[in-house]
């Protein structure tokens, strides 16, 4: 099957070739051009067992010849290829109307000997964080990890050149790649990688006298509790960043993780006094710090809906989720899988099973390219509760699980 003359320039097989991810490049390709997986390995000199092997990470592809193979046929663009070589002092992700070109030259020729680093300068890194952050919304951690790695590397080896405010600017932006890089591996179930990072934002935060950054990264750690089921620590790490002198939107996230965190306790009463202080705060906080930009009252609805799952409050969580869900923008894929899928055990946890299977059906494409291991896992523990029920719907999951796996 011929490849469509467009599918390079998809963000997503962009940022596969760019992140080497090869089971992202091989699953987005097929997908975009309707083709199975044996007609794939035909191309690429591959038994259908060994593609899906690599589209489910089951097997790295840690051989140039294999790795030839999937380059020649499937006709991956030289240029696109170039993106991704290490040689490059700060590896691009050029993806059209996410990530512009023009603030990976600048990194570029910033990291070439006697160009001096400036304000101008530290302005375009910030911008290409914050599209990045963007990027992983829509394209999942997966991708965007190694990315993102290589060019906090880069990033970070300009330190020497900044002096002054510059200096304390630099550090700043290091802390909030870290953060961003521990949200990552913390996303990819990667805890011991995510704690790592999460120390090395805070002491930088605390360096550079980012007092949101510091916030953030006691409650993104918050979070890593909580996906631990570790409801004390989650509840006790959000209040430490709730006193800090962070801003409004800042403290808010961090008063709702241990509102979560004490539902995970299962403790209803402080776990509703803690999340109604935090939408009271939400709802007059302004000016949020950048990396928050998808932070408000929609978020607020969807994380509350999590809540209520834990205390089995299972018409609650159906109403916040939909609600929370209903002002997700398309690009959001990512958590639109993850609180789709919640969404799905809610409506299992009430004994509407059709409900259940509609809302599973309706993100497990998205769960499955952008959304393991949390939304994929959270989709199986619903398709097991369906079934323990005996509700045919979970054998109808079940097999779209399977057809995805």
């Amino acid at each position: 099957m011929e490849t469509e003359p467009d599918v390079w320039a998809h963000p997503g097989l962009r940022a596969a070739v760019a992140a080497e991810d090869w089971a992202a490049l091989l699953k987005g390709w097929r997908s975009l051009t309707r083709s199975s997986q044996s007609k794939l390995g035909a191309l690429v000199g591959l038994a259908q067992p060994d593609v899906s092997a690599i589209e489910n990470r089951r097997r790295a592809v840690t051989s140039a010849e294999v790795r030839r193979r999937i380059i020649e046929g499937l006709g991956v663009p030289a240029e696109l290829l170039a993106g991704a070589g290490a040689e490059l002092p700060v590896p691009s992700l050029v993806l059209p109307g996410v990530v512009a070109d023009q603030e990976t030259d600048r990194l570029r020729r910033v990291g070439a000997d006697g160009v001096r680093l400036d304000a101008a300068t530290l302005g375009a890194m910030e911008r290409l964080l914050a599209e990045h952050r963007r990027a992983e919304d829509t394209l999942g951690s997966r991708v965007m990890r190694g990315v993102v790695a290589a060019q906090f590397e880069a990033v970070a080896g300009l330190y020497s050149r900044a002096r002054g405010p510059l200096a304390d600017r630099l550090v700043g932006l290091l802390a909030e790649y870290a953060q961003f890089l521990a949200w990552m591996a913390q996303d990819q179930d990667d805890a011991p990688v995510a704690l790592g990072w999460f120390d090395r934002s805070y002491d930088w935060a605390l360096e550079s006298g980012h007092s949101d950054m510091a916030a953030t990264t006691l409650s993104m750690k918050a979070h890593l509790a909580w996906s631990n089921g570790q409801g004390r620590r989650c509840v006790r790490l959000g209040e430490a960043a709730a006193t800090t002198g962070a801003s409004a939107a800042t403290r808010a996230m961090a008063v709702q993780m241990a509102g979560r965190g004490h539902a995970l306790e299962g403790n209803a009463a402080e776990a509703h006094r803690a999340l109604d202080e935090a939408q009271r705060m939400i709802a007059y906080a302004a000016d949020p710090p950048p990396w928050l930009y998808f932070y408000g009252e929609t978020w607020f609805s969807a994380q509350r809906g999590m809540a209520d799952l834990h205390l089995k409050d299972w018409a609650g969580a159906v109403g916040n989720l939909v609600t929370g869900l209903a002002g997700f923008a398309p690009v959001f894929r990512r958590d639109r899988a993850w609180y789709g899928a919640c969404l799905a055990h809610a409506y299992a946890g009430t004994g509407e099973a059709g409900a259940a299977l509609e809302a599973a059906l309706g993100v497990v494409t998205d769960a499955s390219e952008v959304g393991r291991p949390h939304a994929w896992g959270e989709l199986h523990t619903v398709a097991a509760l369906l079934l323990r029920r005996g509700a045919t719907e979970g054998r109808v999951l079940v097999d779209a699980l399977a057809e995805l796996d």
